[in-house]
């Protein structure tokens, strides 16, 4: 599998070429959502659609801690990628830094589809209207014909067992799986794809323990856990 370098949105990313030789690592490619700036641009829902969604509506914050949303899925994307790259994995990056105008689910979903990506995981942290809701959950592709059809069982093959590991890691409260047909990362996916919300930075409880590294820490054991399992790799690298 050979490597090339690609710019795209003014961030030069790795890019994995897409033939797949035997003995070949898995590639993952590691979505951490949002960047430094929200992109109010639209883009069609999926491939042929009239149908336009905002690129990027920018994340949430904690409503303790402050940090933005953004900081805190890098932060866990690379403790991840580190724990997979020691199991042998191939990890390419949608981004590494938070510095930027998001690139938008369309650019980021086609890093992945480029790569052959065994598994697209966009890591993510959730808000909502009330700060008693809390939890973490995963979402993957529901079935649609022509875009989704293809990766749908795989996707939430994937979604379930790490969903599993991380809330064994994580210990918030379980909020189970979503199966999803609005999600533009998803409708553009030709490859498996998940999307972890590792919790609720809305949530004052959670917020406080996304904030420490211990936590952060655990969330990536997990997620890293689920999607080596997903992979038919042992996940005592994590």
């Amino acid at each position: 599998m050979r490597a090339t370098l690609s710019l795209l949105g003014g961030l030069t990313l790795l890019a994995v070429a897409s033939s797949a030789t035997a003995g070949s690592p898995p590639v993952v490619v590691i979505d951490p959502g949002h960047d430094l700036r929200a992109n109010l641009q639209t883009e069609p829902i999926g491939p042929g659609s009239a149908t336009r969604k905002i690129k990027d509506g920018g994340g949430t914050r904690g409503v303790v801690s402050g940090t933005p949303e953004a900081e805190l899925n890098l932060a866990i994307s690379l403790r991840v990628r580190t724990l997979l790259e020691r199991a042998g994995v191939r990890v390419v990056m949608t981004r590494s830094r938070t510095t930027g105008t998001s690139i938008g689910n369309v650019a980021r979903t086609r890093i992945a589809n480029r790569a052959d990506a065994a598994l697209f995981l966009r890591i993510h942290a959730d808000g909502a209207a009330s700060p008693s809701t809390r939890g973490s959950h995963t979402l993957y592709p529901a079935p649609r014909p022509g875009w989704t059809d293809d990766i749908y069982s795989r996707s939430r093959s994937a979604a379930r067992t790490v969903q599993r590991e991380l809330i064994r890691s994580l210990r918030f409260p379980d909020r189970g799986l979503q199966e999803r047909s609005d999600m533009t990362g998803f409708n553009w996916a030709d490859v498996p794809a998940i999307l972890v919300e590792v919790g609720f930075m809305t949530n004052p409880i959670e917020d406080r323990a996304l904030a420490t590294e211990a936590y952060r820490s655990r969330a990536a054991t997990g997620i890293c856990r689920g999607a080596l399992r997903f992979l038919g790799i042992s996940p005592a690298a994590c």
